[in-house]
């Protein structure tokens, strides 16, 4: 086999185990368990949570002491048997402490990944601006592949779900130690600090009011950007409560449906280079933002049959712009503005913003709020719940608009795209 199809299938099991039940735990702790969404919204937090440390940690072993593509194949066998233990569990409180333990080993393995395929192109002689996307789109595929097959196995509604992911995780587990070998770079200084090793030093930036305001910003939406994967598939499935929707397609096949934002993003990753370079990265965050209004608020008034169905899908299609343009667009924005010195750790201290203290604010606020004032004698006012989180979306997008001040640069872009 050659080296990109080694690590693009490496790429497309990187996520085939997360997608067979991330966008599906929620159905199966809200509708088959019958567990309150605060209950819910903690142990969705754990995603968040463990991103706040794993990645770092295991940064440091991979650049000091282990090869990462072993590191990698550990990481992996071990999230395997903790999900295969997930369908023993029988309450929330429990199950909360099983995902995080999951989370812990499988979260720092996204970021292991892109290492893996960095220093293997770079050392094969390959153009990795070039190959490297072309690997990674595959990790999106994979994750509908098992989004799919979840789906159209009926695991959506039961504990088989977290079967296929560990399986096929300890698979990938034990395929990457086929790979070629990534041993430590030891790129951190031994006389380098803790907060050095960790990558703390970026928390300068905090001193700029501009770079202040934006990782601010990233923090708020990112609290929005976990919403859908975690209720999506919950409220396309409660529809089989009304005897109107039971049999409908939608509702037998909800992990499919939402399986088509996922598509929309590989979609929407093609056009950013022209939205940049037409309307800036202040603006295509904004675009961004407004879409995510859109995304909520076509499911506020959505429903599996004519007009509401095309809702439904109106607001998978939006599901692209919404999350790839202020992912890629923010990370353009620290790549054009921080000093190189502390890019890298710039970059992580972005994600953290969004993927960590964001999503985990979101998961746990979202939770709360939604069992306190959005579920009357058992039942989901799903329009409302929608609609709640469309209003966040635009008092986002209308502040960041009005405080956020940044001039588009076109031959910035230019520089990084080269």
């Amino acid at each position: 086999m050659s080296i990109k199809f080694r690590l693009t299938l490496m790429s497309f099991l990187q996520f085939f185990v997360w997608g067979a039940w991330l966008i599906t735990i929620g159905t199966y702790c809200l509708n088959s368990k019958g567990w309150g969404f605060p209950q819910f919204g903690a142990i969705f937090s754990t995603l968040a949570l463990s991103s706040l440390f794993m990645p770092a940690i295991t940064g440091i072993i991979a650049d000091k002491w282990v090869n990462a593509e072993k590191l990698y194949g550990i990481l992996h066998i071990l999230y395997g048997i903790v999900l295969c233990y997930v369908p023993q569990v029988n309450d929330p409180d429990t199950l909360y402490y099983v995902i995080f333990g999951a989370m812990i080993f499988y979260m720092p393995t996204i970021s292991l990944s892109n290492s893996i395929g960095y220093s293997i192109l770079k050392e094969n002689n390959y153009d990795v601006v070039k190959v490297f996307p072309t690997i990674r789109v595959w990790g999106t595929i994979g994750f509908i592949a098992a989004m799919w097959i979840t789906n159209f196995t009926h695991s959506n509604i039961n504990a088989n779900q977290f079967y296929i992911g560990a399986v096929i995780a300890i698979v990938l587990g034990i395929y990457s130690f086929t790979l070629p070998k990534c041993p430590p770079q030891k790129t951190i200084s031994k006389d380098a600090g803790l907060i050095e090793q960790l990558g703390l030093n970026a928390f300068k930036l905090f001193a700029s009011s501009k770079m202040a305001l934006f990782f601010m910003f990233s923090l708020f939406l990112g609290a929005a950007l976990q919403l859908t994967n975690m209720y999506g598939d919950a409220f396309l499935y409660d529809f089989a409560k009304n005897p109107e929707y039971a049999k409908s397609f939608v509702t037998e096949n909800s992990t499919f449906i939402m399986s088509l934002s996922q598509i929309s993003e590989t979609v929407f990753i093609l056009t950013i280079p022209f939205f940049l370079k037409r309307f800036g990265i202040k603006n295509v965050m904004l675009i961004s933002m407004l879409a995510w209004v859109l995304r909520f608020g076509f499911l506020s008034f959505g429903n599996p049959y004519g007009f509401g169905l095309i809702l439904i899908l109106m607001s998978n299609i939006v599901y692209g712009m919404a999350f790839d343009f202020f992912n890629i667009s923010g990370s353009l924005f620290v790549e054009t503005t921080t000093d190189s010195k502390i890019r890298s750790s710039a970059q992580g201290l972005f994600m953290m913003m969004t993927n960590g203290f964001g999503a985990y604010l979101g998961s746990k606020v979202s939770g709360f709020i939604i069992g306190k004032y959005f579920v009357h004698d058992g039942v989901s006012d799903w329009h409302n719940i929608w609609l709640s989180f469309a209003g966040y979306a635009l008092v986002i997008a209308v502040l960041f608009a009005i405080f956020f001040k940044h001039k588009h640069d076109p031959s910035a872009v230019e520089n990084v795209s080269h």
